[in-house]
């Protein structure tokens, strides 16, 4: 298990081994008057959770916002579990989602239909969230932390509708759950920026999602956190990265379409692109990076198939 990494001295990320994988997803906690969480990750990530804040000398209790940018469940899927160590803890959801923490019953029901028999290792248990416990945040809404931090809440569409981003003022960054896609900190420790688009199923819209992205542009960030995983400081190679490879995986799957096949055709022929591009990084088809990069296109290509079909 590992310690929590110290991304500045009042931010830090703990790894939530969502999956029992490193370095897929992480919550951040952002160390303000107003002792605040963002992401949650799915149930079995709590007790991580709970143990980064014993390693960080930070009481559980003492929470008062936990903040989730959508709530897909390597994400939100722990909320409420989490909940029952915060007393004091409102949680902050987009307003598409409200009804969803609060009733998760369609969650539960939709996760059960992918993850079929993984479901109950992977996220059980799935609580719900009480209305008095729930505040959600319109387009442009703030939520001032201290005298030096007011997140600025976006709604970021495109990766899903129930999905918002958390612009923070004091790192001039901004939290970007799924919407810029996924980061792969196995190659980022090599010194290889790697960023693939997130287009599961089933709101995944290319043309929101770019939108989204020239919206977080137009902020000039330095930094953005993302729910997998950790941070990038070169904004830029992030927006370069999205906007070479969403186009790809739109026109593959169209491609795959054409040809009657689906998602296991989608799935491995942008592994081969993926792997290509990698090849000539240097980067070895056994690295620990590809572990995580196939299960995201196995996700992805279930989202691009269901764009395309719809």
């Amino acid at each position: 298990m590992s310690k929590p990494i110290s991304l500045s001295p009042r931010l830090s990320l703990i790894d939530g081994y969502d999956m029992d994988m490193p370095e897929r997803t992480g919550s951040y906690i952002l160390h303000e008057d107003k002792l605040t969480i963002v992401e949650t990750g799915p149930s079995p990530s709590i007790k991580h959770i709970l143990n980064g804040f014993i390693e960080l000398g930070l009481k559980i209790e003492d929470v008062e916002y936990i903040i989730v940018t959508h709530i897909h469940l390597d994400h939100a899927g722990g909320v409420g579990l989490l909940l029952e160590h915060c007393p004091k803890a409102t949680v902050i959801v987009h307003p598409k989602g409200f009804r969803h923490l609060n009733d998760p019953s369609r969650l539960i029901h939709g996760a059960k239909a992918v993850y079929q028999h993984d479901f109950d290792r992977l996220f059980d248990p799935i609580l719900p969230v009480a209305d008095e416990r729930l505040l959600s945040m319109e387009d442009g809404d703030t939520l001032t932390l201290s005298k030096t931090c007011t997140l600025t809440f976006l709604h970021t569409p495109g990766h899903a509708a129930h999905h918002f981003s958390i612009y923070d003022s004091a790192s001039n960054g901004i939290f970007t759950g799924d919407t810029l896609g996924v980061r792969y900190e196995p190659l980022a420790k090599e010194g290889i920026e790697f960023i693939l688009p997130s287009t599961s199923p089933n709101q995944f819209d290319p043309q929101a999602t770019n939108e989204s992205m020239k919206r977080i542009q137009r902020l000039n960030v330095e930094q953005i956190y993302f729910g997998h995983f950790s941070a990038s400081t070169h904004p830029e190679v992030v927006y370069n990265h999205i906007n070479k490879w969403l186009p790809i995986f739109v026109e593959k799957g169209q491609v795959i379409i054409q040809q009657n096949k689906g998602v296991s055709e989608l799935s491995a022929l942008l592994l081969e692109l993926v792997q290509q591009e990698l090849d000539e990084k240097g980067v070895s088809r056994d690295h620990l990076a590809y572990q995580h990069i196939r299960l995201d296109l196995q996700v992805c290509s279930m989202g691009i198939i269901d764009y395309l079909n719809k």
